[in-house]
């Protein structure tokens, strides 16, 4: 079963919510849009009994049941629900660190390492500035070849994103690689973040 934490606060939040919709066995449901790519997004939603999916995974929260989607559990796992209160009433908030790449074994071949820790933990970075890295190939059994995308193709700091960013990151998750190539055209300046 996927491990999906729902803190204290959220798991209240919510059944304040499906107390509210007056239907008798009402739960929730867990699901991730697009899984495995970059517009992948996790979802919540009321779940009546008749909407129960059989070969989903259920999670007694003892004030309604969590249905997590069979095809979005390996999305799913480390999820985090969360609930907080603010001036505005309050915020709930939905963490899924794989919901973008499912996570990989410290076996997993090579490649879907570095596949994985791009996903995870550099993109989502670089997302900020509208740009992007992915994997071309693995060099010489330990240099990863990458291709910078959108606001960082042709930006005037590339160079210091590659060296001190991705190739410390990916130095440090994935002992194997030794070193990062990037093989973008960077005269192609037109998107580029900064220039």
């Amino acid at each position: 079963m996927a491990v999906v934490t729902v803190t204290d606060s959220a798991r209240d939040y919510l059944a304040s919510l499906i107390e509210k919709q007056d239907v008798e066995g009402m739960g929730v449901r867990i699901f991730v849009t697009q899984p495995g790519t970059r517009n992948a997004e996790t979802c919540l939603a009321y779940c009546p009994p008749n909407e129960v999916v059989p070969t989903d995974e259920a999670k007694d929260l003892e004030k309604f049941m969590l249905y997590l989607d069979h095809n979005s559990v390996p999305f799913l796992e480390d999820a985090f629900v969360d609930y907080s209160k603010d001036q505005m009433g309050g915020q709930l908030t939905i963490k899924a660190p794989n919901a973008k790449v499912p996570q990989v074994s410290d076996d997993a071949p090579l490649p879907e390492r570095v596949q994985y820790v791009l996903a995870s933990e550099i993109n989502p970075s670089l997302a900020a500035h509208g740009g992007d890295v992915s994997l071309v190939e693995i060099v010489d059994e330990s240099v990863a070849v990458l291709r910078f995308g959108g606001g960082c193709q042709g930006c005037s700091a590339v160079s210091l994103t590659l060296k001190q960013g991705v190739e410390k990151t990916l130095k440090e998750r994935v002992p194997e690689i030794t070193a990062v190539r990037d093989v973008t055209d960077h005269t192609q300046t037109e998107n580029a973040y900064y220039q």
